[in-house]
């Protein structure tokens, strides 16, 4: 996904944590590399290349999603490839790991190839694999991971469902371990959730909705940072939503574990007082929580406790989500609205542009150890021009996705990628697609 063309982008901030760069500087684009940053007005004579005036707006490298759900093969209705990749590049994203829970799951190097073909077609984001651990995702039997990591799987997980067996995951550590891979884990010990559909609090039993208690997560994440320990393994924790969640994996980092960690913008913005009209569209997996796990996780970002902020886009169909709250399907879009939520968070402070940047670039891509996320010359020419100020709503009409599952729609959000390229290649152009 490369392009021949020159670009030179001009008179905007450019923002890069990689390289420890916020500051007005203009960025060659050259054979779909970034060929120079130099200072303003040093390009301004370049001939023959196609100029993007980025006055007024962040120019950061290409966002890096770490837990995105395509749902093809096998629910095409939700969801295909082609439809979440371009919802990736309107929200800013120019590489997506796509999670195995597909129908077949993706356990072998025939389904990787085929999520691998389509994104190539759809001509939009990085569209990077994520093989299961278990075969069928059972948690019974490991997935060949040296076959899926050929065919171009850059980790594994069976997110949707825990590894329960602690043997299997021990093993799978082991055998990751020599590929050098990360396992992305679903942390929940479904002998303490039983079925919960929404916080275990005052509020669930004041609802009548069975509680899902922050321990079933947290006893997890202990155990997988033991394994790790003790195999050596690398752990990815995926969606943590409970303080203690953060609180071991700070503790874990602190021993040298090999460990890192994402939490989801709607675990940040949401809390678990939004479901009291019993609104399907705000049941998640982790469910929200309340407000001393939310500042736990703002304290993990301020600390680098957190190493990713990843959108966990869960695209469902309407009818699975017009029933009872404790029937519905669990997650909502996010490839669309995670970059608003947290340009807002910069805009009140609560956060430094750098640490989202980082948040959303190169720390993913540090995380499952991928080239991406960067800004520095001679890397793949992955950008996004963010216009921090331009508000717009999240309408029906707006949402690339097949589905429409989310809390946001019909919302006024702050902030837009109006122009993405990805290899060099546009394939965002005013915040539309360039067909």
């Amino acid at each position: 996904m490369s392009s021949k063309k020159s670009t030179v982008i001009h008179g905007g901030i450019l923002v890069d944590a990689s390289s420890d760069r916020d500051g007005e500087f203009d960025l060659l684009i050259e054979n779909g590399r970034i060929a120079a940053i130099e200072k303003p007005g040093v390009l301004k004579d370049k001939a023959d290349v196609e100029r993007v005036d980025a006055a007024g707006s962040w120019v950061i490298p290409g966002r890096v999603d770490l837990h995105v759900h395509l749902r093809e093969p096998g629910e095409e209705w939700k969801e295909t490839v082609q439809t979440g990749a371009e919802a990736a590049v309107l929200g800013g994203y120019t590489a997506i790991c796509s999670m195995p829970n597909t129908k077949p799951a993706n356990d072998s190097a025939e389904v990787t190839r085929f999520i691998l073909e389509k994104a190539k077609a759809a001509g939009a984001a990085r569209v990077l694999p994520i093989g299961a651990i278990s075969m069928e995702r059972k948690g019974k039997q490991l997935a060949p991971y040296s076959e899926l990591a050929k065919a171009g799987c850059v980790a594994f997980s069976d997110d949707g469902d825990p590894v329960a067996d602690a043997g299997l995951m021990r093993r799978a550590l082991e055998w990751c371990l020599m590929l050098g891979l990360p396992l992305a884990c679903h942390e929940e010990d479904r002998n303490l959730s039983c079925g919960g559909c929404m916080n275990e609090s005052p509020l669930s039993l004041k609802m009548g909705l069975k509680g899902f208690p922050g321990v079933a997560e947290d006893v997890m994440i202990a155990r997988d940072i033991e394994l790790a320990r003790f195999t050596r393994g690398k752990v990815h924790i995926c969606h943590v939503s409970t303080a203690r969640g953060v609180e071991l994996i700070r503790r874990a980092k602190n021993d040298g574990i090999n460990i890192t960690c994402e939490v989801a913008p709607h675990h940040l913005v949401l809390d678990e007082g939004c479901v009291h009209e019993y609104d399907t569209h705000f049941k998640m997996m982790p469910p929200l929580k309340g407000h001393e796990d939310i500042e736990g996780l703002f304290a993990g970002l301020a600390d680098g406790t957190v190493d990713a902020i990843a959108s966990d886009h869960a695209p469902h169909d309407r009818d699975s989500k017009l029933v009872e709250f404790s029937r519905a399907t669990v997650g909502i879009l996010g490839l669309q609205t995670s970059l608003p939520l947290l340009v807002e968070m910069c805009l009140k402070g609560t956060m430094s542009r750098k640490r989202m940047v980082d948040l959303l670039s190169a720390g993913p891509a540090r995380s499952f150890g991928l080239p991406y996320g960067t800004l520095k010359v001679g890397s793949e020419a992955d950008v996004v021009v963010l216009d921090p100020t331009r508000r717009w709503v999240f309408s029906e009409q707006e949402v690339r996705s097949k589905s429409k599952n989310s809390p946001f729609v019909g919302k006024e959000l702050t902030g837009q990628a109006t122009h993405v390229f990805v290899g060099g290649k546009r394939v965002v152009s005013g915040g539309e697609l360039v067909r």
